[in-house]
Parts: C-alpha cells; sequence; structure tokens
C-alpha cells in the first residue's frame, strides 16, 4: 500500500458565490494542499489515452502543426524515415502531463527541464504518464519551489518522454520560512 495519504478530491475551496452545501464539497480533480504537504517521492500513474487520428489533427489544427511528418501521410509512409505519420511531440507533451494534471490552487508552474522526445508516438499508440515528486526547496517568501519529474509511455511501458516540472507553491505558514529562503 502507498505510504502517502491522497491529494485529490479531498478539500473544497469554498466558494462563497454558491450554496454553501454546493461549496462544502470536494472539488473533483482539484487539490489545495501547500507546500508543506508536497510528499517527496510520492509517484502516481495516470489513466491510459490512446491517441486518436482526429486527437492528433485537432491539436495540430489548433498550433498550426502542418508538418508533414503529422499531417501527410503519403510523405509519412513513402519519404519519412518512420513509414508512417507520427504524433506531434508537442501533442505528446501537453495530453502526458495532462493525465497526471490536477488543479492545486496553490501552486503555479515555473516552468520545465529536461524535456526530452525519446521516441516517436504514432496515431493510434495508447500513452499513460509517472509522476514522480523529486525535490522542494524554499523559495521566496510566499513561495518554495517543487520538482517533479513526468515520464510519458506508449502501449506496454516504452518511454517516449522525460520532463521535469518546476512549480511555485504557496506556504500554509510563510513565517515557518522566514531567512530560509533563497531569494
Amino acid at each position: 500500500m502507498d505510504e502517502f495519504a491522497p491529494t485529490v478530491g479531498v478539500s473544497t475551496t469554498r466558494p462563497s458565490d454558491m450554496p454553501e452545501d454546493h461549496a462544502a464539497l470536494p472539488v473533483w480533480n482539484a487539490e489545495n494542499w501547500y507546500y508543506e504537504d508536497w510528499p517527496v517521492g510520492q509517484r502516481i500513474r495516470s489513466l491510459r489515452r490512446t491517441i486518436s487520428e482526429s486527437d492528433s489533427h485537432l491539436f495540430n489544427t489548433l498550433v498550426v502543426d502542418i508538418h508533414p511528418y503529422v499531417q501527410d501521410q503519403m510523405f509519412a509512409e513513402r519519404e519519412g524515415i518512420f513509414g508512417r505519420r507520427l504524433v506531434a511531440g508537442a501533442f505528446v507533451f501537453s495530453a502526458g502531463l495532462g493525465l497526471v494534471a490536477t488543479n492545486c490552487v496553490n501552486a503555479f508552474s515555473y516552468g520545465y527541464d529536461k524535456l526530452r522526445f525519446i521516441k516517436p508516438v504514432f496515431l493510434g499508440d495508447t500513452i499513460y504518464t509517472i509522476r514522480t515528486n523529486m525535490d522542494k526547496t524554499p523559495r521566496y517568501e510566499e513561495l518554495g519551489l517543487t520538482r517533479a519529474s513526468y515520464q510519458v509511455f506508449k502501449n506496454e511501458g516504452e518511454l517516449v518522454l522525460y520532463c521535469e516540472h518546476l512549480q511555485t507553491v504557496r506556504y500554509r505558514n510563510p513565517a515557518d520560512f522566514v531567512g530560509k529562503t533563497e531569494k
């Protein structure tokens, strides 16, 4: 059994602009943990998602990615080195991170490090993601910095993408970090 308590859907933001009995309900796919609550070493795995032709096409249309490897079947089959169309790396990144994303109201994306597209993903491949909470550092007067790795796998466990996500996260008790921050 996992040594870490669940954090998703166990709290609510309690908005004042809805009926109190609705505001008291835990918010689905949301978290309101603070820096102090972030468990270093915790690992989670997402559900799986098969990437379809329409998923890929919609993403490519939205970002105006018309590269022949992702949009031109004839090119990909006849001239491409993989012999078939790819899913855009930006979509694999977005979908892979989205699979483990939650909506923590106290965390703010600071950026991504070490983003690598390790293997190609093709139409019809099924992906899933494992997130590992790596470390955390007191950083600013009101916010600490956390780092988590994201490994996106396809099909039966082939690693296709790796990156590290940095987030600034509010302290529950900023006074506890006076003199401990980097900046």
